[in-house]
């Protein structure tokens, strides 16, 4: 095999502006390609991620995939608490975060249902 990582991830959504918002808003992703595609009326490509990230997440209206059918999709991060006090000012509800003996973890859904997973690891590392 020659893969050498994931790249995209499809994340199933009903309104793109709205999930637009709330991934480059609440959790600060950029956009990275937004662009028309012929699968339905109004559709996009909407690419976003976090600055750097080598994976992206497309938000999708157009799969055959159901809205807040994604689970536990983990995000990284090199400072949880500072996060989740950003996520929650933001209007997030997010639940923890706990201490877990591989690191620290806290649960949060976007506007679709769609679940996260905001973890730090035991070392302080993203």
């Amino acid at each position: 095999m020659n893969i050498t990582h994931v790249k995209r991830v499809s994340v199933p959504v009903t309104d793109q502006d709205k999930a637009k918002a709330f991934y480059t808003e609440a959790l600060g992703f950029r956009t990275l390609l937004e662009m028309p595609v012929p699968m339905g009326e109004n559709s996009r490509w909407i690419e976003v991620a976090p600055e750097g990230a080598d994976t992206t997440l497309i938000l999708a209206n157009w799969l055959e995939m159901t809205p807040g059918s994604v689970v536990g999709l983990m995000l990284e991060s090199t400072d949880i608490d500072t996060d989740v006090e950003a996520l929650r000012a933001a209007g997030v509800a997010v639940e923890g975060p706990v201490d877990l003996p591989f690191g620290r973890q806290a649960t949060f859904s976007d506007p679709d249902g769609n679940g996260f997973v905001l973890a730090q690891r035991a070392d302080g590392q993203g």
